[in-house]
């Protein structure tokens, strides 16, 4: 099973091991998704409306950032891939290594971000991202 990283088989999980296992990777999966719809709005919407109110742009501010906001969108695309990759790997150890080094990617720059843009960054970004770390500590 993915993340099962310091177990032997399947069997040995317990019950409740194997639920936060689960649970885990839900929020691996939710992380991932979140990072792939800020790809989408910094890459494709920035300068459309739905970006505008998003991140509180004028349209001229847009304009003048949108290749800052699509590199952006790129490096958040890669933090999705890292998070999918480590959800698929056919070794759960490598796994949640992997899922543990793309968390906490996740982390620094919700952090970094909450310090130099909003505080509200934080709670969107590394929020999540620490909780679903917590529980694959907890699985694991």
């Amino acid at each position: 099973m993915v993340f099962a990283a310091r177990r032997n088989t399947v069997s040995d999980q317990s019950v409740s091991g194997g639920t936060m296992i689960y649970v885990a990777k839900c929020l691996v999966v939710l992380v991932a998704a979140l990072h792939a719809y800020f790809l989408i709005l910094e890459m494709c919407l920035w300068t459309k409306p739905q970006g505008l109110k998003t991140f509180g742009n004028t349209p001229a501010k847009a304009a003048d950032t949108a290749v800052l906001a699509a590199n952006q969108g790129l490096y958040n695309g890669f933090l999705t891939a890292g998070l999918i990759w480590s959800l698929l790997h056919p070794n759960p150890a490598f796994g949640f290594q992997i899922a543990v080094f793309f968390l906490l990617c996740v982390i620094v720059a919700g952090l970094y971000g909450g310090y130099s843009v909003s505080k509200r960054i934080t709670m969107v970004q590394a929020l999540p991202a620490a909780i679903a770390l917590i529980c694959l500590w907890l699985a694991s």
